[in-house]
């Protein structure tokens, strides 16, 4: 999906969540925090905003290129922005407080989904807090859901199968179990869409 097409739609929707996820996971000003496949960056700023110290990292170029057009016209200088694969992490090990990752494991192949969860542990610093956002599996049948199951549809049939794999996998309540990560604490968004899960790196 063209980045200005994908923050003129998903971000807007997401807006709210994305504004939550800071307090809900108990970031504070000076914290370090990499927020992997961040598409637009809009998760990733909104750290910044707080006086969060933030790292964006995704594949896709043309994401990263409008992820620091907003960075700058923001002017904001706690934040920097990294063309990587979520896969194989340009970090050393330990040296973020956090790590979040938001709306994109269900767009993973399923092996893909444990080895960025591996990365996202071994970059956290122990004790520290690995942050989760996506769907909410069994989905809520509401207008939100045909929405979503709308707009995965539309973006590829390589993505539609991965996100139909997701649900039929249990979503992350079945990777967080597989990746021997305990949930901490969980929120429902968007009528129960969305989830946000908070896990203490062990």
């Amino acid at each position: 999906m063209h980045a200005l097409v994908y923050s003129m739609l998903v971000d807007t929707l997401l807006r709210g969540v994305r504004v939550c996820v800071p307090d809900f996971c108990g970031m504070k000003a000076g914290d370090r925090v990499l927020d992997v496949c961040c598409g637009t960056g809009a998760q990733t700023l909104v750290y910044a905003r707080m006086g969060i110290f933030s790292t964006g990292i995704d594949l896709d170029g043309r994401m990263i290129e409008f992820a620091e057009k907003a960075r700058t016209r923001q002017h904001l200088t706690c934040v920097s922005f990294h063309r990587a694969s979520a896969q194989h992490l340009p970090f050393k090990d330990q040296c973020f407080d956090y790590a979040s990752i938001s709306m994109a494991l269900h767009e993973k192949e399923s092996p893909a989904r444990d080895v960025i969860i591996s990365e996202m542990q071994r970059v956290t610093k122990k004790e520290g807090v690995l942050v989760f956002v996506d769907y909410r599996v069994p989905f809520p049948q509401n207008a939100y859901f045909y929405f979503a199951r709308f707009v995965e549809s539309i973006a590829g049939s390589d993505h539609f199968r991965h996100f139909r794999d997701y649900i039929n996998q249990g979503g992350l309540d079945t990777l967080l179990k597989k990746n021997q990560l305990q949930s901490q604490k969980t929120g429902p968004f968007m009528k129960g869409l969305l989830t946000i899960v908070k896990t203490r790196n062990v």
